[in-house]
């Protein structure tokens, strides 16, 4: 239990988005509005502390109920969740905390109208479960599937 709520200081990586969790990218799709969704695995052995991928303010923090599907499910999408926008200098910024089957609980640390630096602790999610970041329209992204991240040093766009 003491290893799976490690909180390790990180010193920021460089880029203008970076990922906001540990873990292997799952997914990374074309959204319906034009952004690119990152999807974040974590598993129970993974650092489960989220940090903001840029800095900005916090303009919400919304929790919707689910179901608690395993994570890597694609029909996760209906799980739990803790949905954030930032307001940043690329404009509104998503991020989505995903509850997983047996992480039944995500913990925001931080209300709407809070400041942030790029790398932030914001919240965490207990055991494992799944982060997904939406880049802004025409931002490549810099990772792969199944490529390994680390909560705010990995960057996530290219160029």
């Amino acid at each position: 239990m003491l290893w799976f709520f490690r909180d390790p200081e990180r010193t920021p990586g460089k880029g203008r988005v970076l990922s906001p969790a540990d873990g292997v990218v799952q997914s990374i799709d074309a959204w319906h509005d034009g952004r690119t969704r990152v999807a974040i695995f974590m598993s129970p052995l993974n650092v489960h502390v989220n940090r903001a991928p840029l800095a900005g303010t916090v303009t919400s923090v919304e929790h919707r109920p689910g179901g608690y599907l395993p994570a890597f499910n694609k029909d996760s999408d209906r799980n739990e969740r803790v949905v954030w926008h930032f307001d940043t200098e690329l404009g509104d910024i998503e991020v989505v905390q995903i509850a997983g089957a047996v992480a039944r609980r995500i913990v925001p640390y931080l209300a709407g109208g809070a400041k942030v630096a790029q790398a932030d602790r914001i919240g965490l999610i207990r055991f494992g479960s799944r982060v997904d970041v939406y880049l802004p329209e025409g931002m490549e992204p810099a990772v792969a599937v199944g490529e390994r991240t680390t909560a705010g040093v990995t960057r996530l766009d290219r160029g």
